[in-house]
């Protein structure tokens, strides 16, 4: 499988070609990474300066006002590169064996993944235990909801949303909501016009106290006519920091 190819394996891998990971070059920078990895997710949760020290040694780059909570799961971590003022709650795997891009402001929530390997369909190379990989790009203000994941190749564009537990397959353009498996628009998103939360999952009990009483008589028996419809829930794949 060679083919005559003088590159080395981390060459191969960068390049988003097939390679092999059993490579001495390889294993040492995943040694590196685990070592590091190890260190942060057990640094005292006081001592902040160290765990920034131990994570921008970590990554590739970490922008100013950035916070990741641990545990944080990597392969390498110096193809991360993270923006300022972003926040990953706890569980983030982000398995960079190609580059991982996150822009400012982006909110990822709690047991997120972002997944670049990819293995060959052809039953013979995956045998030989060849690989590649292909970057991920997640664009500025983007929320990830938690649980979701986000697979090889894919790039999310500016302001859009991800809903719990969706398994983003392909590239979603800037300013929509996407949800579900395989995850797919179901709206787009007007910046400005937006309300400021989403809506409670369940009515309050004061909405349901109203509603009982529109439909009372004045002694307390049931009104005539057919009940008022209930308000509609949020969707369950709604996002969750």
């Amino acid at each position: 499988m060679h083919d005559g190819d003088q590159r080395t394996m981390r060459e191969r891998m960068i390049a988003g070609d097939l390679y092999l990971a059993d490579d001495p070059e390889l294993a040492e920078q995943l040694l590196r990474a685990a070592e590091l990895m190890e260190a942060y997710n057990s640094a005292p949760a006081r001592d902040r300066r160290e765990r920034r020290r131990l994570l921008t040694e970590l990554l590739g780059h970490v922008g100013e006002g950035t916070e990741i909570r641990p545990p944080l799961r990597v392969d390498y971590g110096a193809h991360i590169r993270i923006g300022a003022r972003s926040f990953a709650n706890y569980g983030l795997v982000a398995l960079d064996v190609a580059p991982i891009t996150i822009g400012d402001d982006v909110q990822i929530g709690a047991n997120v993944q972002l997944m670049t390997p990819t293995h060959p369909i052809d039953p013979q190379l995956r045998r030989a235990k060849w690989e590649a990989a292909r970057p991920i790009a997640i664009g500025d203000n983007v929320w990830l909801g938690s649980g979701a994941i986000v697979l090889p190749g894919v790039t999310i564009g500016d302001n859009t949303v991800v809903g719990a537990g969706a398994v983003v397959t392909r590239d979603l353009p800037a300013n929509v909501v996407a949800v579900g498996n395989p995850a797919r628009v179901i709206r787009t998103i007007e910046p400005g016009t937006e309300p400021h939360t989403l809506p409670p999952a369940e009515p309050t009990s004061e909405t349901t106290e109203s509603r009982a009483e529109s439909r009372m008589g004045p002694g307390g028996e049931a009104a005539a006519g057919p009940a008022a419809p209930a308000q509609p829930s949020a969707p369950t794949t709604r996002p969750s920091p």
